[in-house]
């Protein structure tokens, strides 16, 4: 059956929204929860689960399997792409997620969420500059409405803790470098897009096989593959965690890499930042939280963005050619406009 690109964009973005949103309660879990009924140095009860690369890795192999079966399952024409555009995908990919890991640490969350969800903009700098891409200045006036509205929206003020000044300027440079990989990222894919045009399969098979490959290599050289095993065979819930996180985020990943190979990592990127958004806005809307005045002003300009995004974004800029490809997987066109990336 042929689904109408619109459809098809709906279809994914619904699919990101409901995968991550039930990651991010896994996740929660996992991640902040306690095992074990042991007492700590701080005289905390129970041991928490702080090992970030295992935690990647054990989704970067979830993800590659289930991508190797859906392409088993429904073979397609080989991937001509280059396994260096591949393996440097997955590098950028990987220090992205890092730096935003790493920059936790030093910067308050308000500043971290402000700087992420600027990501749409180093995506579409960069798919300019090396992704050899081109925008309408409507898609250009939707997407920094989107992120102004997503910033208005979601910072919060108040006190943070007093953090040293060298500190606070190492998580803004990591949360900045974070910013560089993600549109470096977007903008390789672009080039692969352009150059051999794979499936989302295709991609997310290959990005998740050199992912796997790299962390596991960053496992052996920390010694955190032993020490995340011996947590999981002390506190055996933690693999239920992990496979319920795994599921959710093979599937996410797998509407992720759709939406990129279909629509390109701009859209990919606006649908996770927007998510963000709409996370939030439904918890207001649930447990009747109040809004204020320059919450309201963001949703405002988040949900006139996408719909002028949605009536007029995908319209081509004069210099940037219709393309006329077939994909086995579309069964139809691929329009310019189809070349995004994570989050």
């Amino acid at each position: 059956m042929n689904v109408p690109e619109r459809s098809r964009f709906v279809i994914y973005a619904v699919g990101i929204f409901v995968c991550y949103f039930l990651y991010g309660i896994v996740q929660e879990k996992l991640t902040r929860g306690r095992y074990g009924e042991q007492v700590q140095a701080d005289g905390s009860v129970g041991e928490r689960f702080t090992f970030a690369l295992a935690l990647v890795w054990v989704q970067c192999v979830c993800n590659y399997i289930f991508a190797k079966v859906l392409l088993t399952v429904k073979p397609q024409k080989e991937d001509t792409t280059h396994t260096g555009s591949y393996a440097a995908c997955s590098l950028t990919y990987l220090l992205a997620m890092v730096s935003t890991t790493m920059a936790m640490r030093w910067v308050p969350y308000p500043t971290a969420v402000v700087g992420k969800s600027a990501k749409p903009i180093p995506v579409m700098i960069l798919g300019v500059l090396i992704g050899r891409k081109s925008y309408s200045w409507t898609r250009y006036a939707c997407v920094l409405s989107i992120v102004l509205g997503v910033i208005l929206f979601m910072y919060k003020e108040g006190k943070v803790a007093n953090l040293p000044a060298e500190t606070t300027l190492l998580g803004e440079v990591l949360l900045f470098l974070s910013l560089s990989m993600d549109g470096l990222t977007g903008a390789v894919q672009e080039r692969i897009r352009a150059a051999s045009s794979p499936s989302g399969q295709q991609m997310m098979k290959s990005m998740n096989f050199w992912s796997t490959l790299m962390l596991g290599f960053a496992m052996l050289l920390t010694g955190e593959i032993k020490e995340s095993l011996h947590f999981a065979i002390r506190h055996p819930e933690v693999w239920t965690h992990l496979s319920l996180l795994s599921l959710c985020g093979a599937l996410g990943q797998f509407f992720i890499f759709l939406t990129v190979a279909n629509f390109g990592p701009l859209a990919c990127s606006v649908v996770t930042t927007t998510r963000k958004f709409f996370t939030v806005l439904c918890s207001v809307l649930l447990f009747g939280n109040v809004l204020i005045a320059r919450q309201w002003l963001g949703a405002v300009l988040v949900f006139a963005a996408l719909f002028v995004d949605m009536l007029y974004g995908k319209k081509q800029s004069p210099a940037a050619p219709v393309s006329s490809k077939k994909h086995p997987s579309d069964g139809g066109k691929l329009s310019e406009e189809k070349k995004d990336l994570i989050s």
